[in-house]
C-alpha cells in the first residue's frame, strides 16, 4: 500500500468514525444546553410572575453550575470505570426529568433548589463526551472535532431562542403558564434520546462492529502510540496532581473566563436583545438572539480547523477573547442603535465560542489514561463556576447601577486576563513545538 493510499484510508476511517459519532452527541449536546439555558428565555415571563429581580435571577439560573462542579469529577471517573454508553444514557434521563419538572416550581426557592439538583442530573455530561472523544480520535484531529461537537452550543440558542419564543408567545395549554411549557416541553426529549443512546453508542473502537478488523488495528495503533509519546514525555499523572495540579488550575481559569462570558450570553442575552427594543414581542426576541449563534457556528470551525492546521494553540485562544473584551466595552458606545448593537452582540458570540476546539485540544497534550478522566473533569467543574459567578456578578451590578454595562465591563476584564494568561502557558508552548517538528519530520520522510 503507498503513503498516499494509505494516508487516504486513513482519512476514509476517520470519516466513517466522526459520522457514526458525532451527529448523536451533537444532538445531544444541543439538548443539553437548551435544558440549562432556557431559563434566560423562559425569564421573560417567569420572573414577574414569581417576583424574581435580576440579583435573584443571576443566583437561580446559576445555581445550575454549583450542582455541576460537586459532581462532575465523580461523574467523569465513573464514566471511565462502566463505559460511556450506559452512563450517559443515565444522564439523560435524570437531566430530562429534572428539566422538565422546573415547569411546576411555585417559588423562588424551589426554582433555585431544582436547578442545583439539574446540576447534578447533568454533571459530567461534556467532559464525558470529552474523555469519549479520546477514545476515537487521534490527536491531530482533536481541535477540529471537538469543534465539531461543540456547534451544539450555538446550535443549541440558535433552536432555543425561536423555539422558547413561540411557546412563551402561544403555548398556554390548560391554563398553564406558557414559561412553564417552556421547560416541560424542551426537557421531555432528553429522556427519549436517553433510550437511544443505549442502542446508538459504542464504548470503544474495539466494540465497533461497523469498523473493519484493518480500521480497527489502525486506530488502535495510533492511539496507543499516542498515548505512550505522553507518558514517556510527562508520566503518569497522579490522581490528586490531575485533580489540582498547576497547569490544570491555569487552563481552569482560562475556561472560568470563557464560562463567565458564555453564561452571561446565555442567561441575560434575551433580556439584553428585548431591551433593545421594548415592543419587540418573544418570537422577535428568539429570532434576533439566534442570529449571533448562527454566525458563531460558523465561525468557531473553521477556527479549530485553522489551529489544528497551524498547530497552534494558544493564540488560537486568546485572540478571540482579546476581541470579545473590546467588542463588549463598545457596547456601551452603541446603546442608542439596535443594529450596531446587534452586531457588536454577534462579534461577541463568535469571539467567546471560537476558542473551544483549540483550548479542549491543550489538556490532552499532557494527561493521559485516568488522568484524562479526571483532568479534564476538573477542568470544566472547577471553570464552570464562572457559570455562576458571571450571572449573579452582571445581576447584582444591572440591580445596583441600572444599566447592563457595568456587568458587560466586568465579563471583558475577566476575557482580557485570560488571554493574557494564555499565551503565557510554557508548557502549552513547548508541546507546539515538539508538534511541529514532529510534523516537519513526518513531511520529510
Amino acid at each position: 500500500m503507498t503513503a498516499v493510499t494509505q494516508s487516504n484510508h486513513r482519512d476514509a476511517t476517520l470519516r466513517k468514525i466522526k459520522w457514526r459519532i458525532l451527529p448523536f452527541l451533537i444532538v445531544l449536546y444541543i439538548i443539553a444546553f437548551i435544558d440549562r439555558s432556557n431559563i434566560g428565555f423562559a425569564a421573560l415571563k417567569m420572573n414577574p410572575d414569581l417576583g424574581i429581580n435580576s440579583t435573584q435571577f443571576g443566583i437561580a439560573a446559576g445555581l445550575f453550575t454549583v450542582g455541576y462542579f460537586l459532581f462532575e469529577v465523580p461523574s467523569n471517573v465513573l464514566m471511565h470505570r462502566y463505559g460511556a454508553r450506559k452512563w450517559i444514557a443515565r444522564i439523560l434521563f435524570t437531566w430530562g426529568a429534572v428539566a422538565a419538572c422546573t415547569g411546576i416550581v411555585q417559588t423562588y426557592l424551589q426554582l433555585a433548589i431544582v436547578r442545583t439538583v439539574l446540576g447534578i442530573a447533568e454533571a459530567g455530561f461534556f467532559p464525558c463526551v470529552l474523555l469519549y472523544l479520546t477514545y476515537w480520535f487521534p490527536e491531530r484531529q482533536r481541535a477540529r472535532v471537538v469543534a465539531l461537537f461543540m456547534v451544539a452550543l450555538p446550535i443549541a440558542t440558535l433552536i432555543a431562542g425561536p423555539l422558547s419564543g413561540l411557546i412563551l408567545d402561544h403555548v398556554h395549554w390548560h391554563g398553564i403558564a406558557s414559561w412553564r411549557w417552556v421547560f416541560i416541553l424542551e426537557g421531555l426529549p432528553a429522556i427519549l434520546l436517553g433510550f437511544l443512546a443505549l442502542r446508538i453508542l459504542v464504548d470503544n473502537p474495539r466494540d465497533a462492529k461497523w469498523l473493519t478488523a484493518e480500521e480497527k488495528s489502525w486506530l488502535i495503533g495510533v492511539l496507543e502510540s499516542e498515548e505512550a509519546t505522553k507518558v514517556k514525555q510527562h508520566g503518569h499523572t497522579p490522581f490528586w496532581e490531575s485533580l489540582s495540579g498547576a497547569r490544570i488550575w491555569l487552563l481552569a481559569f482560562i475556561y472560568y473566563a470563557k464560562s463567565v462570558a458564555v453564561y452571561v450570553l446565555a442567561f441575560y442575552s434575551p433580556q439584553i436583545v428585548k431591551g433593545l427594543g421594548q415592543e419587540l414581542s418573544s418570537t422577535v426576541v428568539g429570532l434576533m438572539n439566534g442570529l449571533p449563534y448562527a454566525v458563531a457556528t460558523v465561525v468557531m470551525v473553521w477556527w479549530a480547523r485553522r489551529s489544528d492546521r497551524t498547530g497552534e494553540r494558544r493564540w488560537h485562544v486568546a485572540l478571540p477573547l482579546f476581541v470579545a473584551g473590546v467588542a463588549l466595552v463598545l457596547m456601551a458606545l452603541a446603546s442608542g442603535n439596535i443594529w450596531i448593537s446587534l452586531a457588536l452582540l454577534t462579534v461577541i458570540t463568535a469571539a467567546i465560542y471560537a476558542p473551544y476546539g483549540p483550548f479542549w485540544a491543550m489538556p490532552s497534550l499532557f494527561l493521559t489514561g485516568s488522568s484524562a478522566a479526571v483532568g479534564l473533569a476538573a477542568i470544566n467543574s472547577i471553570a464552570n463556576l464562572g457559570g455562576f459567578v458571571g450571572p449573579v456578578a452582571f445581576g447584582a451590578l444591572k440591580d445596583s447601577t441600572g444599566s447592563i454595562y457595568a456587568g458587560l465591563a466586568f465579563v471583558s476584564l475577566t476575557l482580557v486576563a485570560a488571554g493574557i494568561l494564555v499565551v503565557r502557558l510554557r508548557f502549552v508552548k513547548e508541546a507546539e513545538q515538539r508538534l511541529r517538528e514532529k510534523r516537519k519530520a513526518a513531511l520529510a520522510v
